[in-house]
């Protein structure tokens, strides 16, 4: 549970009922997480609203992460959902820089659901545990009636081991620090949109669904303590992200939007979409703050593995009190990066 909300008017409780923009990872899905989750759960561990907690054990810290996988279709371009869990949870890990090393699998499945795509599930997560070298060592698996869901949901818990001297967190960012992306952004909603839209170009558009903890780990080797903190921009892609950020950090961030990489193909999409690319979730794809000095380090370190090679700086922490994300638009004009509203993409994720 890593949204922060800004203030703004406090959920009905009384009359009010839920809807899909509360799934979406922008305003209404941070202002839920904040008033019933957060407001229920609230500890310390919690309230530092990070993609996973870190805990001190004997020895050291660990990471917990959890997520639930409810995506549509189930079987995409570039992956399916039983990838994108593992994918999922593992990157979370990563983004505190943990290593991770076990899974759970806990799965509700619809009456009638065919055995053949369970099975071709199952391998599927098999496969990207294995390559990713994180066991799933535990699950649960329930059944409901026909019509109560809607073919598979997945849900995948994560522990990871914490590196000694690691500690990277959302509330890190300082004024002066440089934004990083690993990669050219947008892939997987472009992905699963143009599925569902029955979009065809002459380049498919692929999810880019994969784990980033290797990556995660030559980053930190490369940078050491001048690495802020990481984000993976899934719902929301990396608008919904950075404002989650700046006000974790209370700071202001500009982009560039010339520096920011959009693949061809999925700009079209999102243009015949509708779609903003900066809303447009990303499964294998980070974002980086990282000390000024060390930003070009870091950046080369990026490029040098096979899921960064696309790296780029795509711009600064600032001060700002009011903790806006702004952005230099190609024209030489600005705009408001705002969080989201309403629905942007449902089951992306």
């Amino acid at each position: 549970m890593s949204r922060q909300v800004p203030r703004q008017r406090r959920l009905d409780i009384a009359n009010g009922r839920v809807d899909l923009s509360h799934g979406a990872g922008g305003r209404a899905m941070a202002q839920l997480i904040d008033e019933i989750f957060r407001a229920a759960f609230s500890n310390p561990l919690l309230d530092q609203a990070n993609d996973c907690a870190v805990f001190p054990v004997t020895g050291g810290h660990i990471a917990l992460s959890t997520d639930s996988y409810v995506v549509s279709p189930i079987f995409f371009p570039g992956g399916d959902i039983g990838s994108l869990a593992v994918h999922g949870t593992i990157n979370d890990l990563a983004m505190a820089g943990s290593v991770p090393v076990y899974m759970a699998a806990g799965f509700v499945i619809e009456e009638g659901f065919p055995l053949r795509d369970l099975q071709r599930i199952a391998a599927s997560m098999a496969t990207a545990s294995r390559a990713s070298d994180v066991a799933i060592v535990t699950g649960d698996i329930k059944v409901v009636e026909r019509g109560k869901a809607d073919g598979v949901f997945i849900t995948t818990t994560g522990v990871g081991r914490i590196p000694p001297g690691v500690a990277l967190s959302g509330d890190q960012a300082r004024p002066g620090d440089k934004v990083l992306v690993s990669g050219f952004l947008g892939d997987h909603g472009a992905a699963i949109m143009s599925k569902r839209a029955g979009l065809g170009f002459e380049t498919d558009i692929l999810s880019d669904s994969a784990a980033l903890h290797t990556l995660v780990a030559e980053m930190i080797r490369a940078s050491g303590s001048a690495l802020r903190l990481l984000r993976d921009p899934t719902r929301g892609g990396i608008g919904a992200t950075l404002n989650e950020i700046a006000h974790q950090s209370s700071v202001g961030i500009m982009l560039r939007e010339e520096a920011i990489p959009v693949r061809e193909n999925v700009a079209a999409a999102c243009e015949l979409l509708g779609l903003d690319p900066l809303y447009v979730a990303s499964e294998g794809k980070l974002i980086a703050i990282v000390a000024p000095q060390e930003a070009t380090r870091l950046l080369q370190a990026m490029r040098k593995h096979p899921l960064g090679r696309d790296a780029c700086i795509i711009g600064d922490v600032i001060e700002d009190p009011d903790h806006f994300v702004q952005m230099t638009t190609g024209f030489g004009g600005g705009r408001i990066v705002d969080w989201l509203f309403g629905e942007h993409l449902p089951r992306i994720c």
